[in-house]
């Protein structure tokens, strides 16, 4: 894939977070550069999802700082103390990531092509005809250009989450994230989705991926993560951490999943 910059367009510096006692996400570092996907693999719990949420701050990190694009996200260093940015400022920020979630969220009484266009009139002040041209274009470009005034419950679960894809494609984020987009789908709907990703990476979108597909992650991924007990344990190309992992734990991991 293209890489288009050598500075990271996303870094996470020595992120934590807690709830309570346990250290979901502990002293985590990490750099994304723009144009390169980044597959994040672990066990259930090992905090895969929590530091994604961290990234576009659906989680308020406990220690640590996020840069994007230089900036500093989520918070401010102000007299020697981090606090929180105002809630314009955070509204701005979150506008550089499209979040696709495990479940499809669609509004039930929305078209697919009104759940796409919805977030970019009421967000971004779109006027609705530009906000449909580009929905008509994100849904033909997941592949569901007949589909557009259909409503989710005519929609199969695979349909639906391209759709969910296609409303986070039109709010044109520099950063999209996928917490496993793949995982409430029944396993013959799991490719069409699987496909649109492909088809993304290969036009050079920038992706931070949870998920538990591991050919996916292996054929597509620039580097592929592997998260345990809120901590980065191996990390490298995608068939050294798959294949050869050099962590006892990782190693583990990936015998359990079929893994040799």
């Amino acid at each position: 894939m293209t890489i288009t910059t050598t500075t990271p367009l996303l870094q996470l510096v020595q992120v934590s977070k807690h709830f309570g006692d346990l250290r979901a996400v502990d002293e985590v570092s990490l750099e994304i550069k723009q144009g390169t996907v980044t597959c994040i693999v672990g066990p259930s719990g090992s905090g895969k999802s929590t530091l994604l949420r961290t990234v576009n701050m659906l989680e308020s990190i406990d220690g640590g700082a996020i840069f994007f694009d230089g900036e500093m996200i989520g918070h401010q260093v102000r007299d020697g103390h981090r606090i929180p940015v105002s809630a314009s400022v955070a509204r701005r920020q979150t506008l550089n990531f499209g979040m696709v979630f495990q479940h499809f969220n669609l509004f039930p009484n929305y078209t697919a092509l009104e759940n796409v266009t919805i977030a970019p009139m009421l967000v971004k002040g779109v006027k609705r005809k530009v906000a449909d041209e580009t929905g008509a274009r994100v849904l033909a470009q997941v592949g569901l250009a007949d589909r557009k005034d259909h409503y989710p419950n005519e929609l199969s679960g695979g349909q639906q989450q391209r759709v969910a894809i296609a409303r986070a494609l039109a709010m044109e984020p520099k950063l999209l994230l996928f917490d496993e987009p793949t995982s409430a789908l029944d396993p013959e709907l799991v490719n069409e989705v699987l496909a649109v990703m492909r088809g993304l990476a290969e036009e050079g979108a920038t992706m931070l991926i949870v998920t538990h597909e591991m050919r996916f992650a292996e054929e597509v991924a620039d580097e592929v993560i592997m998260m345990d007990a809120g901590r980065i344990i191996e990390r490298g190309a995608p068939r050294d951490v798959i294949h050869n992992p050099t962590a006892a734990r990782a190693q583990k991991f990936f015998a359990s999943v079929g893994i040799s």
